[in-house]
């Protein structure tokens, strides 16, 4: 295949997205990736075209069509159709975190509210078709949060060590980044510290990169290289090098199509589970400073790949396979950041909606009004701060 020129996205100098814009466009664009990605997640991009007689280019059913109930190793889990998968309600639980805190979150907030909401509260489920307790459809990796926090009384800042190294943290830290709108750093830090009730090594690194990236979409005239930017000015051993070299192949292609293998080749060094994803090999997800997970550099590559635009951008990462929900998820918080709703499919934002009965505007709405909270209170504190240090300095 020829390298082709990227293409270059020039923010739009005539308008500038407000926050409510571009949060909508984080979260719904991350539950609308997630939806699109369920039905294919662990295959290959060379058996979902087999599947599907071609690429797949918008909602589609379940992989073993009438018998999801049953086959494996999907069951019990309507995967398709619209439906959100586990990584959309992980995320909707951090913004009720959010709404109940009213401030910066860290791992006691993890242990303090959001281990409740997942064991206490039955919410509808749309893969299981039925009101459940979100802990009965969260993945082990998740689970491990009530195992240790509330059954194991383990401290919050380190529950996180010993859990499978996964994407289980990264997946769901969008809201950080939209409550640190256009502040990366700070966005990186927060993350850091929520997501070491849950993961360690490069699992929590990727949260804190992820929430980082948002952070940095929502600055008025970000583009998808600007964004690589910062997370390449923040991100840390294998994790770094994972986003240097997937986005370096990334750089050279325009279609999905075209960049679908050199993508996985270039994050194959990295990637611990190895080419056969059900069958993982032995040395995976384990702590380490040289790997990172997959699906943070790739869904950044597919960023890249697609110039910002969401269609193009979540359709390549749906069409990547393996974990390929949690990549759309990724890039399609990141493209709708971007862009706000308006890049969104408004069909596929219906079909979704409709399919997993949820209201994916409210999260974002009540994220906003956090965000725009939490920022009052940042600048009291940081002017607080400013005049106990100049009496300190003596500043006249």
């Amino acid at each position: 295949m020829t390298p082709r020129t990227p293409t270059v996205v020039r923010p739009d100098t005539t308008t500038t997205l407000t926050l409510d814009e571009r949060a909508a466009g984080a979260l719904v664009g991350a539950a609308v990736g997630d939806a699109l990605g369920g039905p294919v997640e662990g295959w290959s991009p060379e058996q979902i075209a087999e599947r599907h007689g071609g690429r797949v280019t918008g909602v589609v059913g379940p992989w073993y069509g009438d018998d999801w109930r049953t086959a494996r190793p999907i069951a019990p889990y309507h995967k398709g159709d619209g439906h959100v998968t586990d990584d959309t309600l992980m995320t909707h639980a951090l913004v009720r975190v959010y709404d109940t805190v009213r401030d910066h979150l860290d791992a006691y907030a993890v242990a303090d509210h959001l281990v409740p909401d997942l064991m206490s509260r039955p919410r509808w489920i749309p893969e299981l078709e039925a009101e459940a307790l979100p802990l009965q459809r969260i993945f082990l990796a998740e689970k491990w949060i009530v195992t240790r926090l509330h059954y194991g009384h383990a401290d919050p800042r380190e529950a996180g060590t010993g859990n499978i190294v996964n994407c289980g943290a990264a997946m769901y830290m969008a809201p950080v980044g939209l409550v640190n709108a256009a502040h990366p750093e700070a966005a990186y830090a927060e993350a850091l510290d929520v997501a070491g009730a849950h993961q360690s090594s490069y699992g929590r690194e990727a949260a804190g990169v992820l929430a980082a990236a948002v952070a940095a979409a929502c600055a008025p005239g970000a583009t998808p290289a600007s964004v690589v930017e910062t997370c390449l000015a923040l991100a840390k051993d294998g994790t770094r090098s994972a986003i240097e070299a997937v986005c370096e192949a990334a750089a050279q292609y325009t279609d999905y199509e075209s960049a679908l293998a050199p993508l996985r080749a270039a994050v194959a060094p990295f990637d611990t589970v190895g080419p056969h994803y059900r069958d993982p090999s032995l040395g995976a997800r384990r702590p380490s400073r040289l790997h990172a997970i997959e699906e943070l550099p790739v869904a950044l590559g597919m960023l890249l790949v697609g110039g910002g635009d969401y269609r193009h951008t979540v359709i390549g990462s749906v069409n990547y396979g393996r974990d390929c929900d949690s990549i759309a998820t990724m890039s399609g918080a990141l493209a709708g950041a971007l862009h706000g709703e308006r890049a969104i499919p408004a069909g596929w934002v219906k079909t979704v909606a409709d399919a997993s009965r949820l209201d994916l505007h409210a999260p974002a709405r009540t994220l906003t009004q956090v965000a725009r909270e939490v920022f009052a209170r940042d600048t009291a504190r940081r002017r607080a701060h400013e005049s106990a240090f100049a009496e300190l300095a003596g500043a006249r």
